[in-house]
């Protein structure tokens, strides 16, 4: 991915907002690279919610930089827990760590989603 001049802030450094969109875009291509649709999964009533995360600032962005956006994947009990990194592709520095937190509300209740489970099974 690529920032955007919109992105920045007056110092020209990449608003903190902005790096959860990039994560959540990742998560969001993961998802659709495995065949899940988030909406249609939101249609039969499975609604995956962040519930926690833990964000990490190392090395700034700037406008025009390219990036890459990595992701791992385990499950606790009934969280599925992303780990999720973002390089600077100029020279592969850490700008970014977050550790992101799901759970599954099925028809409106806290529980386990069968069909995450099974979109994830190879990777937890």
């Amino acid at each position: 991915m690529e920032v955007r001049d919109y992105e920045c802030d007056i110092e020209g450094i990449v608003n903190n907002a902005n790096y959860l969109h990039y994560i959540e875009h990742t998560r969001h291509l993961f998802l659709k690279s495995l065949g899940v649709s988030f909406a249609e999964l939101h249609g039969q009533g499975v609604d995956a919610v962040v519930a926690r995360m833990n964000l990490q600032y190392k090395q700034p962005l700037r406008c025009d930089d390219e990036f890459v956006s990595r992701l791992n994947l385990k499950k606790e009990g009934i969280r599925y827990i992303f780990y999720q990194d973002i390089y600077r592709a100029s020279d592969d520095q850490l700008c970014f760590r977050a550790t992101v937190e799901l759970v599954c509300l099925v028809n409106g209740r806290l529980g386990n989603s069968e069909d995450y489970d099974r979109a994830f099974a190879k990777f937890i």
